[in-house]
């Protein structure tokens, strides 16, 4: 990696962070649910399943996920209720397919109690052939995980896990309302270690109140001596117009753009000299984690949980707001609680909206995915997978958006090769948006690149 201060003000443009192309904004409630049956039946036999609980004990401020913040317990089994019903609309649909790879985000997948957990698992298996080998990742709250519930979750065949840290400065904990000893998530890690989890991911987050370079060098340092197996280090993305607890959070205390971005150069710099591999944008890994492997391999891929060794048109997303996407269809469910609960009362799948992709989408994500995983595109062998007759014919608009990269020394093209520099690695999201077709009508609902 490599910053160049003068290419910011010209290259931080709003834009998707790709987990998928078109994005989530594409999804229109037109969409026609008899899709979702033709998209499946032909799909790979090997899927992944994501489960979204949305349930958190306790707000945090620069949150932006769809989130239900409530103390009361037993609103997780109505949800269980719900979700063993929308899993048994599914196990007709995946009748014939596995489970390759399974993810429970949120929220706070960690609200559910033991009991709860137990009874999800047992869900899934009935409902899905899970993988015996399979891997299984929770997202973790270090506040709402005691020992004994890591320990649950272990023998419930969980072989992976990721903390929220965002940071270990205490003012930036109050300030964000999240405030966990950072002996806490050195115990956990140490336990999950213990346990013999395959992998440990550690969230951290860059562009929060308070945050500076000193204070936030002192959290790399002890981050990197927990030595996770892999590290998020991800933009702080402040949009208050979408997100109500986001107006929580006073705008003269966040970092400005140019500390913001030496926020990430020290986050980068930290990762990369104490060994990890640099995965893209905002991931890192060990050089023996398999997200680091299948890089390496060209296997790379990403979907709307961020990179992955699999899953990337092959994802079931079950639950409120979560999003699928098979065989070139998208599809989300509804993202209020309520209107979730009526479609599965009636009996239907609570899908909202979705969206199919033409050959014209699927060669534009195709090629998105290529740069922003592997930074590198081979011209002929994409031509040849897509039967393109000319690349700067077909990509001839896009190719124009391109040339200030390229003058720039961000990318490297030749007539074989698109290459994203070490300069340009930084920038992989606006490079990508050359070729997005659907940018224009909405790049300033996202946020900043960096």
């Amino acid at each position: 990696m490599k910053w160049d201060p003068k290419l910011i003000s010209k290259y931080n443009i709003n834009g998707p962070r790709y987990t998928s192309y078109p994005t989530a904004l594409a999804l229109d409630s037109q969409f026609d649910q008899r899709n979702i049956a033709r998209a499946i039946k032909p799909a790979a036999t090997e899927l992944s399943l994501y489960i979204h609980i949305p349930f958190c004990h306790k707000l945090c401020f620069y949150c932006g996920c769809n989130k239900v913040i409530t103390r009361h317990q037993h609103k997780a089994e109505i949800y269980l209720d719900a979700l063993a019903q929308e899993m048994r609309l599914y196990s007709e649909l995946l009748i014939h397919k596995r489970i390759n790879q399974l993810h429970l985000g949120g929220g706070t997948p960690t609200f559910l109690t033991e009991a709860q957990l137990t009874r999800l698992m047992a869900m899934i298996k009935q409902h899905f052939g899970l993988n015996s080998d399979a891997e299984i990742s929770i997202e973790i709250d270090p506040r709402s995980c005691s020992d004994q519930k890591l320990t649950h979750l272990r023998k419930l065949g969980f072989n992976r896990v990721s903390y929220g840290v965002q940071d270990l400065d205490e003012k930036v904990q109050i300030a964000i309302n999240r405030v966990q000893e950072t002996d806490l998530i050195r115990h956990q890690v140490s336990l999950s270690r213990e346990l013999g989890f395959d992998s440990i991911n550690l969230d951290l987050i860059y562009g929060l109140p308070f945050q500076h370079p000193d204070s936030f060098s002192q959290t790399l340092e002890q981050i990197v001596a927990l030595q996770p197996d892999r590290v998020s280090l991800f933009s702080y993305a402040h949009l208050p117009q979408r997100f109500a607890a986001q107006r929580k959070l006073d705008n003269a205390n966040l970092p400005s753009a140019s500390l913001k971005l030496q926020l990430q150069q020290l986050g980068i710099k930290a990762f990369v000299n104490a060994g990890y591999q640099f995965i893209g944008m905002d991931h890192f890994a060990k050089p023996n984690d398999k997200l680091a492997i299948v890089q390496r391999q060209g296997k790379l891929q990403r979907n709307f949980q961020g990179y992955t060794t699999s899953g990337q048109d092959a994802l079931i997303g079950l639950g409120v707001s979560s999003i699928s996407q098979v065989n070139g269809v998208l599809w989300q469910n509804s993202k209020e609680l309520p209107s979730y609960y009526q479609h599965i009362n009636s009996g239907c799948l609570p899908v909202e909206r979705g969206f199919t992709l033409n050959d014209d989408d699927k060669k534009r994500a195709a090629l998105i995915s290529q740069l922003i995983c592997h930074f590198e595109l081979d011209i002929d062998s994409y031509c040849q997978q897509w039967e393109i007759d000319r690349f700067d014919s077909y990509f001839e608009m896009e190719l124009q958006r391109l040339q200030p990269f390229i003058e720039d020394n961000m990318v490297e093209m030749t007539s074989d090769k698109i290459v994203v520099t070490p300069i340009g690695r930084l920038w992989v999201r606006s490079i990508c948006a050359c070729f997005d077709a659907y940018l224009q009508h909405n790049q300033q609902r996202y946020s900043k690149v960096v």
